[in-house]
């Protein structure tokens, strides 16, 4: 009886150990703590969660679907690279992905999830306040995977999420320079963009809803191609 008892919560302990797993690999990999085109080691997380194998694998196939990662046959799992290709790539589609997220959440988004996004926005202004690197690419992260949730299409998600961890990487090497006076100018505009973003979204008002998320990811685009964009590279923003 024992035994069985000791069976039942490990068991029921494993879903606890996948989903922080998975939190803390997608962290790790949005933070650049696993550097793109890092190998993943099985082993090593298998031992650090207490997991077998096999939910590993599981969960590693999972993060792959969402982009995360890379799996190749007789391959060990690899973050997602970032190349000059997949650059360019995401300064094309960002834009596109976001107004359509965000223009749809103006027009679907309910008052507890606006509440939500609200929630996330104080704790990236705080992370902004107190030059906190890892929290504003987390909690920036979090208020557009929330707007894209807020949209409730099933079509744009994977797109989204796709978008979000480059834009995510970036931001890291965007915010690891040393904060200058006009550099922190641009983040706490990008902080008011959020504020002024989620006031159109409760308004539903879509026409200012896509002007303002525009607005936001040009002057993300300018401040990221800095350090990050294939010089000479110009990726125009009208559509």
């Amino acid at each position: 009886m024992k035994a069985t008892a000791t069976a039942l919560s490990t068991a029921d302990a494993s879903p606890d150990r996948k989903a922080l797993l998975a939190e803390a690999l997608r962290r790790r990999i949005l933070s650049m703590e696993l550097a793109p085109g890092a190998v993943v080691d099985e082993l090593a997380l298998c031992d650090e969660f207490g997991l077998s194998r096999p939910p590993v694998r599981e969960l590693l196939r999972q993060i792959a679907a969402e982009g995360y990662i890379e799996l190749e046959a007789n391959r060990a799992p690899r973050v997602a690279a970032m190349s000059h290709e997949s650059l360019r790539a995401f300064f094309l589609a960002a834009p596109l992905v976001y107004i359509a997220t965000t223009q749809l959440a103006a027009t679907r988004a309910t008052e507890a999830e606006i509440d939500e996004l609200r929630r996330i926005q104080a704790r990236f202004r705080q992370a902004i306040e107190e030059q906190h690197v890892e929290n504003r690419v987390i909690y920036n992260d979090e208020f557009h995977l929330e707007i894209g949730k807020m949209a409730h299409n099933d079509y744009l998600m994977p797109s989204l999420r796709r978008v979000l961890i480059d834009h995510a990487r970036l931001g890291k090497i965007f915010y690891r320079h040393p904060t200058t006076v006009d550099m922190q100018k641009d983040l706490e505009l990008a902080c008011d963009q959020h504020d002024q973003i989620i006031e159109a979204i409760a308004r539903h008002d879509t026409e200012a809803a896509g002007q303002l998320i525009r607005e936001h990811m040009e002057l993300s685009r300018r401040r990221m191609a800095e350090y990050a964009a294939p010089e000479g590279m110009e990726v125009s923003l009208a559509f």
